[in-house]
């Protein structure tokens, strides 16, 4: 409907960032430390209040290394594997006081009503791409306008002026949210567009993910070969035809780099056609189970929190 925000929320990268932003002496009252908990909780409070979305969606990531990335680029996210497991999801690192965490969050988005969606074999990023995919369409006059909230460039590829589709990246902090839209991936990484930005994150690499990208092919360049050749397709079409533009190291660097190059982009690229359900999302005006809340408040010391949430989503309603 026209007027509507759709928030996303990059859950796992919040909840990481309040564990690590929250001291560990925040506990329950048996003892269990709930930083994340409480954190995220009052993130999403600040979020409805100052953002006032008409729907929220906290996206998840039902499985965070995907055997169709891994199987393209073996090394993807290997560096952050606790644990493989044959035939199924390798156990991802994480601390120790996190891990109990998450079943809790879970448990409160639900009391709460805050739809939750994952899509199995896809990360949250494929969740976000495609809620935002769906969204974009739909005809214009009945898109809502998207925020996407996170702590991860990679989003930074979904930035469309014209749906709009903007990430409000954390780097700065929940309560001073950097904007990222086409003027600013222009001013900050000198690509116009999301489709731009992923083409140039593609040939320069992520070595957080474990993403070689192209050696000797740094943020800069990437960006001055997409602005120059207009998407990473047009780079390897003037890699080919052994354009003048390229200089005989480029060329070089970029066909020894052609392996990785024919695979990357299914692992840098967020899925469109993820298998999201389709749900309610909109802003819960009352807790979807207030007594389950009470009781989840209670037993993890969360009931200031809670109430802020609360608070939050009804004087949005």
């Amino acid at each position: 409907m026209p007027g509507d925000r759709l928030l996303l929320l990059d859950t796992a990268s919040l909840y990481f960032r309040a564990y690590f932003g929250v001291p560990d002496s925040v506990k329950a009252p048996d003892g269990t430390p709930v930083n994340a908990v409480r954190g995220l909780l009052d993130m999403i409070a600040r979020l409805v209040t100052d953002r006032r979305p008409t729907r929220l969606v906290a996206c998840w990531d039902d499985d965070w290394r995907p055997q169709f990335r891994v199987d393209a680029i073996p090394s993807y996210k290997a560096h952050r594997v606790a644990q493989e497991v044959p035939g199924g999801t390798a156990v991802e690192e994480v601390p120790d006081t996190l891990s109990p965490q998450v079943p809790v969050i879970v448990d409160v988005l639900a009391a709460l009503g805050v739809a939750r969606l994952g899509a199995p074999g896809f990360e949250a990023d494929d969740v976000i791409g495609t809620l935002v995919a769906r969204e974009t369409a739909r005809p214009a006059g009945e898109r809502a306008a998207v925020d996407v909230v996170t702590g991860d460039r990679d989003l930074f590829q979904l930035v469309d002026d014209e749906v709009p589709v903007r990430v409000l990246y954390t780097v700065k902090g929940i309560k001073d949210l950097l904007v990222v839209d086409q003027a600013l991936l222009a001013e900050k990484y000198a690509v116009p567009t999301g489709r731009a930005y992923a083409d140039m994150a593609t040939l320069r690499g992520d070595a957080s993910d474990g993403l070689p990208g192209v050696a000797g092919i740094g943020e800069k360049t990437a960006a001055a070969l997409i602005h120059r050749y207009g998407t990473l397709e047009g780079v390897l079409a003037a890699r080919d035809a052994g354009d003048a533009g390229l200089t005989a190291t480029q060329r070089r660097r970029l066909t020894e780099a052609a392996d990785y190059l024919a695979v990357a982009p299914t692992v840098v690229r967020v899925a469109a056609d993820a298998p999201v359900a389709d749900v309610d999302d909109r802003l819960p005006a009352t807790p979807a189970d207030p007594d389950a809340l009470v009781a989840l408040a209670e037993r993890w010391g969360l009931a200031s929190s809670v109430r802020r949430v609360v608070d939050a989503l009804t004087a949005a309603a």
